[in-house]
């Protein structure tokens, strides 16, 4: 039985699905703040990561695990160690950890301590650990939907500057493989898409999926700002503007781990936008 944390969010939803369609046995786990819409087959329990309890409760009986944590959870909880043990305590053997590649790029930010901190704590656990590292998300541009539906307009800081983000159901596709294959233990995944794409560029590629020319609106670093701080913390809002603006070099780089793990090249920003275009209309 594989457990599934955030599985309401844009990553853990379209890992559930994978692993149903694949015949997995799956538990979603949620913490009530948004309606369950599951795959036939798929057992819902609630819960929250940042409560040990309830959490032993969620992952009794499996096997793997799928480890998300978010909003709060990624300045403050329990301890990654207590966690760990609790899940192994319960029989988890394997966790797969959605990281971020600012962990790695960005040490020093105070924004990742808890996410270095669960990479710490896997490597000197006895589980089987793999870290998928995401750069950019390709569904953080769902932030343009209400603008783009009702002014054809697309607001976004950095208008020219790029990163190659990544499609959501690669990262989930990466996860999927790391929780049901063996020959994972111990690795971390950076996942980009397959090239650096600019928010200007996106904008155009969503004007091309949507059939319509869309208007560029670049917003200043404060716009912005006040922007993310609507559905994240402070800290998390600094450091992800700091990487949109001002991106390191390695930040920038196309990594090969998808292909690598998938056999298949990751999706570009454009393809993405084909097959989500019908939120945009």
């Amino acid at each position: 039985m594989i457990v599934v944390t955030g599985a309401t969010g844009n990553v853990g939803s379209i890992v559930v699905r994978m692993l149903a369609e694949a015949g997995e046995k799956v538990v979603a786990v949620s913490r009530g703040e948004k309606p369950v819409d599951l795959p036939e087959g798929v057992e819902h329990r609630r819960g929250d990561v940042g409560d040990l309890d309830s959490l032993a409760d969620v992952v009794s009986g499996a096997d793997a695990l799928f480890l998300l944590i978010t909003g709060d959870q990624l300045v403050s909880g329990p301890e990654p160690t207590a966690l760990l043990e609790t899940i192994a305590a319960q029989g988890v053997r394997r966790v797969v950890f959605l990281s971020s590649q600012g962990a790695v790029t960005r040490p020093e930010s105070g924004g990742y301590a808890r996410t270095i901190a669960f990479e710490k704590a896997m490597a000197a656990s006895e589980l089987e650990w793999t870290s998928v590292r995401p750069g950019g998300f390709a569904s953080n541009t769902f932030a343009w939907i209400e603008p783009v539906r009702t002014q054809r307009m697309v607001p976004a800081p950095f208008g020219d500057i790029g990163l190659p983000v990544v499609a959501p159901f690669d990262i989930a596709a990466v996860a999927v493989a790391a929780l049901r294959e063996d020959g994972h233990d111990g690795q971390a995944y950076t996942v980009t898409g397959p090239a650096v794409v600019t928010p200007r560029e996106q904008a155009e590629a969503l004007a091309a999926a949507l059939g319509e020319p869309l208007r560029f609106v670049e917003l200043s670093h404060d716009e912005a700002r006040a922007n993310l701080l609507h559905f994240m913390p402070e800290s998390v809002a600094d450091h992800t503007l700091s990487i949109l603006g001002e991106p390191t070099p390695q930040e920038q780089l196309v990594s090969p781990d998808v292909e690598r793990v998938l056999g298949r090249p990751a999706t570009s920003y454009g393809e993405w936008a084909k097959y989500v275009v019908g939120a945009f209309r």
